[in-house]
């Protein structure tokens, strides 16, 4: 398997589609008996869900392997198995269900793209010039998401499009950590101890991920400390609150905390996860999402004529349009269009588990404690035998049933949230945001994919594009009503 991964990391997920659709969904590697690599990749949707049932959970875990590759991470809850998982899942789940966070959500949503996205785009269509939309994008999404975990903008989506080596330090750690996949441990190691190649990268990497993270921190903890009434009153009406303060004020009353490590580290290990979750994924869910438009103009033309029945309440004015998400959580087509770009293109492509206990997977398969299970979402979105023959296609009705809603026939083969319990804690989140983003988007500009280009996905552990994605940008000539 190495010398072939190595060959192929430039285009390591469609090697892995390829291996998978030539195997029956299934394939065990092994590697020379020095590396110690032995690998069960799938793609086999039997085994997703077998794997990441809850009756199954104790059994498959991150393991060993994850945490070394993934330190990054910390032990937040991205990466935290047993005991100080299960805690730090019910902490973050009452959070994401608490109303003043839900408020922050949907101001955020409708404040992000009104004052910095739409005015970005207006400056790129009076300079009339080429520019990177995955790159907005993720200027987007890190404002946004850092208003949500941390209470504060940093104005990465700006007129002037300003540099922020906390993105950068995000994107170089990423790619490192899917690169140490496909290189033996030991090798890895060496790398680490002389500080070279892609491990002096990550370390770099690290140090400016910490510091940024620490600077934050500090400065949300003595607002809260210096805030009156104290934190646990706050329960006005229109109160938001980001998550790290919420963080901390469960901190302050619950014993909970004990069970996990100090509160600066446990801060640290939670920032960083939320941060890079929300940052890194919906920016490459809503580049391939307008890059897959730009290929499927019918299915354009259907989203601007559903946002075209929501009321415009300013119609005679030339103010560009910005909706609420309380107005778009009702069409239906514009999530099963969302839904079919992250079928294709699902913004976390591979993940992979440890193996605790001897079991047999519905596949057929042995597994057993030491080996690594990987699997791929990406692959999957590309099997005839799970998707038809139109699997390549971008066709949102898929998703729609005859009785004009969302459909759930597809809930056994769609992973891209995850499932069982660690299925996805943002996903309202995120589906809100990629919302608000193309209905403002597509109702006030129109884009044009630059034809001269190589889209293909990067290699990283979150699926953005390669080189950017290029694009034009000019008024919609006449806004959806």
């Amino acid at each position: 398997m190495l010398p072939s991964a190595l060959l192929n990391v430039h285009r390591i997920m469609d090697w892995i589609a390829d291996i998978l659709l030539a195997n029956g969904c299934t394939v065990l590697f092994e590697g020379p008996w020095f590396s110690g690599m032995k690998i069960l990749i799938t793609c086999d949707p039997r085994n997703l869900a077998h794997i990441l049932s809850n009756a199954h959970f104790s059994n498959y875990n991150k393991g060993d392997g994850f945490t070394e590759i993934f330190d990054i991470l910390g032990d937040g809850i991205l990466a935290a198995d047993d005991g100080s998982w299960k805690v730090q899942r019910k902490i973050a789940h009452s959070h994401f269900r608490n109303k003043r966070f839900r408020q922050l959500v949907a101001k955020t949503n409708q404040d992000k793209v009104e004052k910095g996205l739409v005015p970005v785009l207006q400056t790129a269509v009076e300079e009339a010039r080429p520019f990177d939309l995955q790159d907005i994008m993720k200027r987007f999404t890190f404002d946004a998401t850092s208003i949500l975990v941390c209470g504060a903008d940093p104005g990465c989506l700006s007129i002037g499009l300003p540099t922020v080596p906390f993105v950068q330090a995000l994107d170089d750690g990423n790619e490192v950590m899917l690169l140490r996949h496909t290189v033996p441990k030991f090798w890895r190691t060496l790398l680490k101890r002389l500080n070279m190649g892609m491990e002096k990268k990550h370390s770099d990497a690290w140090v400016i991920i910490d510091e940024y993270i620490e600077k934050k921190t500090s400065t949300r903890r003595e607002e809260l400390q210096s805030r009156t009434p104290p934190p646990n009153n706050l329960e006005k009406e229109e109160d938001v609150a980001d998550l790290l303060t919420l963080y901390m004020e469960y901190e302050m009353r619950e014993e909970e905390m004990a069970n996990l490590k100090s509160p600066n580290t446990f801060l640290r290990d939670t920032t960083i996860n939320m941060l890079a979750a929300g940052r890194d994924t919906t920016s490459a869910a809503l580049t391939w999402f307008f890059w897959l438009l730009s290929k499927n103009p019918s299915v354009e033309a259907r989203i601007l004529q559903e946002l075209s029945s929501i009321p415009n309440p300013n119609p005679t004015t030339n103010k560009p349009r910005v909706f609420t998400s309380e107005k778009l959580g009702g069409l239906v087509y514009l999530h099963a269009a969302l839904y079919e770009s992250l079928r294709l293109f699902p913004p976390v492509p591979l993940d992979h588990k440890g193996v605790v206990a001897p079991d047999i997977l519905p596949s057929g398969h042995q597994v057993k404690p030491g080996m690594i299970i990987i699997y791929s979402i990406y692959a999957m979105g590309r099997m005839e035998t799970i998707w038809g023959i139109d699997c390549l296609e971008f066709r949102p009705e898929r998703w729609i049933s005859e009785q004009g809603v969302i459909t759930l026939d597809h809930r056994d083969k769609f992973f891209v949230f995850n499932a069982g319990s660690r299925s996805c804690l943002g996903k309202g989140v995120s589906l809100a945001q990629m919302k608000a983003v193309v209905a403002a988007l597509l109702c006030n500009f129109e884009l044009e994919v630059l034809q001269d280009q190589v889209v293909s996905p990067k290699t990283a552990t979150t699926l953005h594009t390669k080189n950017g994605l290029m694009v034009k940008i000019r008024e919609r000539a006449v806004a959806a009503a």
